[in-house]
C-alpha cells in the first residue's frame, strides 16, 4: 500500500493518484544500455561535454514517411525498413505517426462520412476494419523482432482491431527491444469525425518507460491538448514526450513547444505523409476521396522541442526523412529548477487527480 496525501492507495487496483508517484505504480519499465554518444547541440550542453552524471546523450527521431495506406503487410515492411534506417543513424528511439499502421481515416471528412446506412461508407469501414491489426498479430510480431534486433525503442501508431472484431482503436504502441510491447495506449477520445470510425480508449496506456537515464511517454494527436492526460505523464517523471500525429505542420507548430515548456521535457512530434499514390487502389471510396484533386492529404510536420520551449528542429513539411536530434537529459533537470508541474509547483492540498489505468474490457469471463 502507498499512502498518498490523506488517502491510501492500493497498487493492485492499478489506479494512479498522480499528486505523488509511488514506487511500483508507473507500469513496467526497462533500463537499457545506451549507444555511444553522438553530437550534442550546444544549446543543450553549454559545457560542450557529453555523458557524466546525466548519462550519455540520446538520439531521437521521427520517421516522417508514408504508409502503404490500407495494406498492413506492405506498411509493416516499410516500418521495418525505417527502423533499420534509424538504427543505421544511431537512433535510440524512433516514433511513427498516429495510426501509421494501417493508416489514418482520411476519407471520412472528404466523403460525407456521417451518412446513415450509406452502403459506400459501410464498405469503406469494412475495408478499414480488415486492414487493422491485432496486438498479438503477425504484423506486430515482425516489428517486435526488428526492434529487438536493432535495439531501437519504437513508438508506433496502429489501428488496433478489437477482440470483438468490429471496432478500431487509435493505439500508440510502445515497443521495447528487450520486452516487446510495454504499453498500448488507446486514444482517450477520438477527435470530431474520427468518432465515426474509432472507439474511445481508456487509461491503461498512460505509462512511462525508462530508456537509459530518460523516462519516455506518449499520447495521440489532439489528446495532447488534454491537461489531465499530460499531467498523468508528468507525474511519472517523463523526460521525453512523444506526440503522434496524422501529419500536419498546423497540428504540431503550437502544441509541441507548449508541452515542452509546460512539462519541462523534450517533445518529439511524429507526423506522417499521405498522398493520393499512397492509397490502396481497391479502397471503396478512393475515387470520391480524391475528387478534389488534393496533391497531399498530410505533409508531416514532425518536430522536436527542448525543455525550455525552444525549437531544436522546427516542423518539417513535405520531406520524407528521419527528423532527428541528440538530446541531453541535463537540460530537463536545469529547466525544472523553477517549474515542475507535477512536483514542487503542484498543490496536492488543493487538487486531487486520479487516473484509472484498468483496461476497460467489455466482459469478464469466469470459467
Amino acid at each position: 500500500m502507498c499512502r498518498i496525501g490523506r488517502k491510501t492507495h492500493d497498487p493492485a487496483h492499478d489506479n494512479l493518484r498522480v499528486d505523488l508517484l509511488c514506487a511500483g505504480l508507473a507500469g513496467k519499465r526497462t533500463i537499457l544500455p545506451m549507444k555511444s554518444p553522438g553530437r550534442v547541440p550546444k544549446e543543450l550542453d553549454p559545457a560542450g561535454g557529453a555523458g557524466g552524471r546525466y548519462g550519455p546523450p540520446m538520439r531521437i527521431a521521427a520517421a516522417q514517411t508514408a504508409p502503404v495506406w490500407g495494406n498492413s503487410e506492405a506498411t509493416t515492411n516499410r516500418i521495418i525498413e525505417w527502423i533499420h534506417k534509424a538504427a543505421d543513424d544511431g537512433v535510440d528511439l524512433v516514433a511513427f505517426g498516429e495510426t501509421f499502421l494501417s493508416g489514418y481515416p482520411f476519407w471520412v471528412a472528404r466523403t460525407d462520412g456521417a451518412q446513415w446506412e450509406d452502403e459506400d461508407q459501410k464498405a469503406a469501414y469494412a475495408f478499414y476494419l480488415e486492414a487493422a491489426v491485432a496486438l498479438d498479430g503477425p504484423e506486430l510480431r515482425s516489428i517486435i523482432g526488428t526492434v529487438a534486433e536493432t535495439g531501437v525503442f519504437t513508438y508506433l501508431g496502429v489501428t488496433e482491431r478489437s477482440a470483438s472484431r468490429g471496432t478500431v482503436y487509435a493505439t500508440l504502441v510502445g515497443i521495447d527491444p528487450s520486452n516487446g510491447i510495454v504499453s498500448a495506449h488507446r486514444k482517450l477520445m477520438p477527435t470530431y469525425e474520427e468518432r465515426l470510425v474509432w472507439g474511445t480508449g481508456d487509461g491503461h496506456g498512460l505509462r512511462v518507460h525508462d530508456l537509459g537515464r530518460a523516462r519516455v511517454g506518449g499520447l495521440n494527436c489532439w489528446e495532447n491538448w488534454v491537461p489531465t492526460a499530460r499531467h498523468a505523464l508528468y507525474a511519472q517523471g517523463m523526460d521525453l514526450h512523444v506526440a503522434a500525429w496524422p501529419g500536419s505542420v498546423g497540428l504540431t507548430e503550437d502544441i509541441t513547444r507548449f508541452i515542452a515548456k509546460e512539462g519541462r521535457c523534450f517533445v518529439l512530434s511524429a507526423g506522417a505523409l499521405l498522398r493520393p499514390a499512397d492509397i490502396a487502389a481497391d479502397f471503396p471510396l478512393r475515387e470520391a476521396a480524391l475528387a478534389d484533386g488534393e496533391a497531399s492529404f498530410y505533409n508531416g510536420g514532425s518536430a522536436i522541442a527542448g525543455p525550455n520551449g525552444a525549437w531544436i528542429q522546427e516542423p518539417v513539411a513535405g520531406e520524407e526523412r528521419l527528423v532527428a536530434a541528440d538530446i541531453d537529459m541535463s537540460a530537463v533537470r536545469r529547466e525544472r529548477q523553477n517549474f515542475d508541474p507535477a512536483g514542487h509547483y503542484f498543490r496536492g492540498d488543493v487538487f486531487e487527480v486520479t487516473v484509472d489505468r484498468r483496461r476497460l474490457d467489455p466482459v469478464d469471463f469466469t470459467d
